[in-house]
């Protein structure tokens, strides 16, 4: 007699709103190949892009329209030059969307020429414009993509201003979600009767729903502007159907619900699943089935008799380079819109086009910097894909999706494995465009660099951090300014396009060694190392080194109000005499400009409060090195904006 055969469940996988405009999210690819690949039928759905498609669309533009009417608000801005010129507005963007998704010149031409109506956004044009960047080198259809980009932006905040304050352009209720200690603010959210964008969003699911019919939801909230999305779609699911299973998973819950305690939240969810998420969510698949026992799942928390259990039956973690190619079976990357907002080339890299995401190693082969989440298996556990692997991905994409564009989405790209993979692309003739992340260290020399842009590398980005000597020793980052000057000055003179990430307020910091910091970056971008940059406020988190040796670093805890929710950044107290909040809008207001080609040559102090010390750092710090080391690209875009 045969053993009868289980009919495995149907699983949706789903990204909530709203995440990115241009490019599918990782996640979802990634799950649904690897279900796949071990028999378990699924589908993925992008409900962030469904959003926005039907929000910046004819029908979306009228609604919001008549929402804003109704609202009697006291309209400024881009509220009011939406509703004062409404009908070019509902006449253009669908054209707009258009040409973001398919990048027609006959399109183009009609925008360049002026069709779209021209809201608070294009007064970026004039700031550049007034303040000496020059953007003629922009091509016609760069200049295009710019204005309707900007088109959209502006949509996008009167949806803000008028409709949803909660809403923007990449997330929604991202306030909610942020610093979270309890779930309540959410659950109200929930409970109040739905606005207009939360209806086009259930519409969306409920529709989903019932075309796929799933058994399992799986839902991936990779960021706080995305967490009420996720409940809400899972709201829907438990209106459509009270037995559909669902399970929330990705870098939100693996940051911040580590420690997740309150029932509240399995109204909505049935499983929370952690860290790599494929075999949690098979290991559900296998027990809604019935072929395996509750006590197998894996690094799941589910409600058992009232109360939050978490479940690990432990086992050996999936090897990276046991993992199958994504599939983007059912995401129509047609209907992606490249947005652009900035003429800076560098800036405009994460949003222009679609990207599909890979990475050539989990974790991080450093994962020693003080301030990062290295308690975390994300960082901690280091599992490379061997070169082979990673390069039978991408032609397995080429070939599924035609799509030649790459994003290696790695912590920290491991240089040994870079260099591998730029032979074998090079060798193997493989044409692709890529760009990954970094860290600026003394194995990106001009051999690696040369390499990697003949391999189709065109942008890197990389930590920089504090950008001052003594505080990048005392965060453990491995790295000193000269080494990162040189690698910087490599990959630029291999025409890579650079871009750093930059921190302010780490513990203990001063005035000083910020204008110090700025002064570094000024004479990047004036050397021609580096494109852009942007600055991140230091942040405690419960995962980081600094919060397990707090004393160490010259800070102090102060009382948690966690209430069973997320627990991630840690509040504290440290003894420094710095403006922190005011120096960040320095920070910013300075390297913006510096991405423009605007005031890279004057001192570095016009651009604090009065005051600011004189820099320590040798004004010819990085010129000095650069002289020692010729070769390298001329300072052209920051004088042209190409």
């Amino acid at each position: 007699m045969r053993p009868e055969r289980r009919i495995l469940p149907k699983v949706l996988l789903i990204t909530p709103p709203m995440v990115q405009f241009n490019s599918p999210y990782a996640a979802t690819p990634a799950l649904a190949a690897f279900l796949a690949s071990n028999g378990v039928p699924a589908e993925q759905a992008d409900l962030s892009l469904e959003l926005a498609l039907k929000l910046f669309s004819r029908k979306g533009i009228g609604d919001i329209v008549e929402a804003i009417a109704r609202s009697l608000k006291r309209l400024s801005g881009s509220a009011a030059a939406l509703l004062k010129n409404r009908e070019r507005y509902i006449n253009t963007v669908d054209i707009a969307v258009r040409y973001l998704q398919t990048g027609d010149p006959a399109l183009g031409d009609r925008i360049a020429a002026g069709l779209l109506p021209r809201g608070p956004r294009f007064g970026v044009l004039e700031e550049m414009k007034a303040s000496g960047a020059d953007c003629g080198g922009l091509s016609d259809s760069e200049m295009a993509r710019m204005l309707a980009g900007l088109f959209i932006d502006d949509i996008a905040d009167a949806v803000r201003d008028g409709v949803d304050i909660r809403f923007r352009l990449s997330r929604y209720g991202e306030r909610l979600a942020v610093a979270a200690f309890s779930f309540e603010p959410i659950r109200r959210a929930l409970a109040r009767p739905p606005g207009v964008v939360d209806g086009m969003l259930d519409d969306l699911a409920v529709k989903l729903l019932r075309r796929v019919k799933p058994d399992i939801v799986g839902i991936t909230v990779p960021f706080p502007g995305c967490v009420y999305g996720a409940f809400r779609v899972a709201a829907c699911v438990r209106k459509w159907n009270p037995k559909a299973r669902t399970v929330a998973g990705g870098g939100y819950v693996n940051t911040e619900l580590r420690s997740l305690s309150d029932p509240a939240v399995f109204r909505y969810f049935d499983h929370v699943a952690y860290d790599d998420g494929e075999l949690p969510l098979l290991r559900i698949v296998e027990r809604a089935a019935g072929l395996v026992p509750a006590s197998s799942l894996i690094r799941t928390r589910s409600l058992v008799e009232g109360k939050v259990i978490l479940t690990d039956a432990g086992g050996p973690p999936l090897r990276h380079r046991s993992r199958p190619a994504p599939s983007y079976a059912g995401l129509r990357l047609g209907r992606y819109c490249g947005m652009a907002e900035t003429a800076n080339p560098m800036a405009r890299l994460w949003t222009e086009r679609p990207w599909l995401k890979l990475a050539m190693a989990r974790g991080c082969y450093w994962h020693r910097c003080a301030f990062c989440d290295t308690e975390l298996d994300y960082i901690r556990r280091f599992d490379p894909a061997d070169a082979a692997t990673v390069v039978g991905w991408m032609e397995d994409l080429i070939e599924k999706t035609g799509v030649r564009d790459f994003h290696f989405v790695d912590e920290a790209a491991p240089p040994a494995l870079l260099k591998s993979v730029s032979e074998r692309l090079f060798k193997r003739g493989i044409r692709a465009r890529w760009w990954t992340n970094i860290r600026f260290e003394r194995a990106f020399d001009r051999s690696l660099a040369s390499l990697m842009a003949r391999a189709g590398c065109v942008a890197v980005t990389g930590g920089l951090e504090c950008a001052e000597e003594s505080l990048l020793e005392k965060m453990g980052k491995g790295i000193m300014l000269k080494q990162s000057t040189l690698a910087l000055k490599a990959l630029a003179s291999a025409g890579i396009l650079t871009h750093a990430y930059l921190m302010y307020g780490f513990p203990g910091q001063t005035l000083r060694q910020t204008v110090d910091a700025l002064e570094y970056v000024r004479q990047l971008f004036e050397s021609g190392c580096l494109d852009s940059a942007y600055w991140h406020r230091f942040a405690l988190t419960v995962h980081s080194s600094i919060f397990r040796e707090p004393a160490r670093f010259g800070v102090r805890l102060c009382p948690s109000a966690f209430a069973g929710f997320a627990m991630n950044e840690a509040p504290f107290r440290q003894k420094t005499g710095a403006d922190h909040d005011r120096l960040g809008e320095s920070l910013r207001r300075a390297t913006y400009n510096f991405m423009h080609g605007v005031g890279v040559g004057e001192d570095v102090r016009s651009w604090f409060p009065p005051g600011a010390p004189k820099p320590r750092l040798s004004r010819l710090f990085v010129a000095v090195l650069n002289a020692t080391h010729p070769g390298g690209r001329t300072n052209g875009f920051r004088n042209s904006c190409r």
